[in-house]
């Protein structure tokens, strides 16, 4: 007989436990099987509640809750940007998240999300490339060579076979980390060394910068006909990547409309401008890229629903794998009324006065 779970424990996964449950998987086949997921999700994208993620924004960044749920689950991830935070050793962006049971509102899982977040970052991206990027697509330009450029590249070679990269950072040592990070994995590596260069014969090309300005990394000059953009460094008002004749000249695709518009790259645009939405594509209500000829565009910046397929699938591995710690997060009261008498009992008797 399998025991009842006692639902006052909850699992939670470091940051050591998802390192080793990523690399016990497989980095290309994590990716491959959380894709599935996010796509999974897509499909039912009209099931979930939906809202703009809450932000707070100060001088040096800004924190945010991405909460959202399909009437069974419920899942919220807290996240930063702080681009600065390199300067001093620190991750730019850091996160943890929860999943929830919506029937009782007790909390299932309690996770490390930042190196999370980058693999679900990398497998959106890749997911949407499926339906986006030139057929047989076989180099990628990735212009931004930080902690998320290594995730894209793996990311599109196991959903997309991609095998040809083209690196470029402003930061020379950023693009031979990079390289020297991938070397193992089986691409062809270009180190570039502007970003003109990078672009050359690239099919797709991938943004991914940190800074949160307002930035030109592609100028129109730089993007010819028949190329997928995955614009990933946008994410917040104020910050884009592309030039705007880029954008005007694209078929854009996005995640949540009232989000975008304010932190993607359509934040250049007027609202009246055409988009069309990703979920709308997978679920097949319309069509991705149409002809050879197409600049596509998917305009990331992350949305609630593909963290929570990745609680959804962290939350499925991690069946049987000892690859969490338990914790005492709730009070559980023999009489569920009686939280105060619990606290009383909390302290034993003196019986050695006397």
């Amino acid at each position: 007989m399998t025991p009842i779970p006692n639902l006052n424990i909850v699992p939670f996964v470091s940051v050591d436990n998802m390192m080793k449950l990523v690399m016990r998987i497989g980095i290309e086949r994590f990716l491959t099987e959380l894709e599935a997921y996010i796509e999974e999700d897509f499909r039912r994208w009209e099931m979930f509640d939906k809202t703009p993620r809450v932000a707070s924004h100060s001088p040096n960044g800004v924190i945010e809750l991405m909460p959202t749920s399909d009437g069974t689950l419920y899942g919220f991830k807290y996240v930063n940007g702080h681009p600065y935070n390199a300067h001093t050793g620190r991750q730019t962006v850091t996160a943890f998240g929860v999943l929830a049971d919506t029937a009782s509102g007790y909390p299932m899982l309690i996770t490390e999300m930042t190196i999370l977040t980058a693999l679900r970052t990398a497998a959106t991206s890749a997911m949407a490339a499926k339906y986006l990027a030139p057929k047989g697509a076989r180099t990628m330009a990735i212009i931004g060579n930080g902690a998320q450029s290594e995730f894209q590249a793996l990311a599109f070679k196991a959903v997309l076979g991609i095998d040809k990269l083209r690196l470029y950072d402003i930061d020379p040592k950023a693009t031979h980390k990079c390289a020297h990070n991938l070397a193992a994995y089986g691409f062809d590596i270009v180190q570039a060394k502007t970003p003109e260069e990078a672009v050359t014969g690239a099919q797709i090309v991938t943004t991914v910068t940190a800074d949160k300005k307002n930035a030109t990394i592609l100028t129109d000059n730089m993007v010819g006909e028949g190329i997928h953009i995955n614009a990933v460094g946008g994410d917040c008002p104020g910050k884009t990547e592309l030039h705007r004749d880029i954008v005007l000249r694209s078929e854009i695709f996005v995640e949540y409309p009232p989000q975008t518009w304010i932190e993607g790259e359509i934040q250049q645009l007027p609202q009246t401008h055409p988009i069309h939405e990703l979920w709308k594509v997978i679920a097949g209500n319309e069509t991705g890229r149409s002809n050879d000829r197409q600049i596509t565009l998917f305009d990331s910046v992350g949305f609630a629903i593909e963290d929570f397929s990745a609680l959804r699938y962290l939350r499925d591995r991690l069946q049987g794998s000892g690859l969490y710690e338990e914790l005492d997060l709730l009070a559980d009261p023999d009489e569920p009324r009686d939280l105060f008498g619990m606290l009383l009992r909390s302290v034993k008797p003196n019986t050695d006065a006397a």
